[in-house]
């Protein structure tokens, strides 16, 4: 199931604090590892919104936002859980069935609602998720642009 070549893409935090938003590269082990996005996020402490971006192998995103219970989470594509750890470990956090190898739909899995309180409702957001011809670091650049943190996002992706 392992995808065994390094993985590229990224992981990002995002951080609003006193209404001021902060992106900030998380370890890359992250893209292998959702223990590993979770850890870090939870790390980093903050009175305002914490969550993760990660985008990996230009195939599907990962957003994680950490909870006093657990995390929630979004995964853009379930079919990734076929080819990729951090996608199966997202839908055995969520109680998921990945899809059937040959299915070819992508669809999400997660909760669309995850960043609602931020400006991203639902229904927008699957709208983004549903953009199949665009990649994951553009769909994370037209979330990030909604919910107000579009030029740090950038920033932080010309420094990655």
């Amino acid at each position: 199931m392992a995808v065994k070549e390094p993985i590229t893409g990224f992981a990002m935090a995002v951080v609003r604090e006193d209404g001021r938003w902060r992106c900030s590269p998380l370890d890359p082990a992250a893209l292998g590892e959702l223990d590993t996005a979770i850890t870090e996020l939870r790390a980093l402490r903050s009175t305002g919104a914490v969550f993760g971006l990660l985008a990996v192998d230009d195939e599907f995103f990962v957003i994680v936002r950490p909870t006093p219970g657990g995390a929630v989470l979004l995964l853009s594509d379930a079919a990734a859980a076929l080819d990729y750890d951090i996608a199966a470990d997202v839908l055995d956090l969520l109680r998921a069935e990945a899809p059937d190898d040959d299915d070819d739909v992508v669809w999400p899995e997660g909760d669309l609602e995850i960043l609602a309180d931020l400006g991203m409702p639902g229904p927008e957001l699957e709208v983004i998720v549903n953009e199949i011809e665009l990649y994951p670091d553009e769909q994370l650049q037209m979330i990030a642009q909604r919910c107000g943190f579009g030029d740090e996002y950038a920033a932080l992706l010309d420094e990655l």
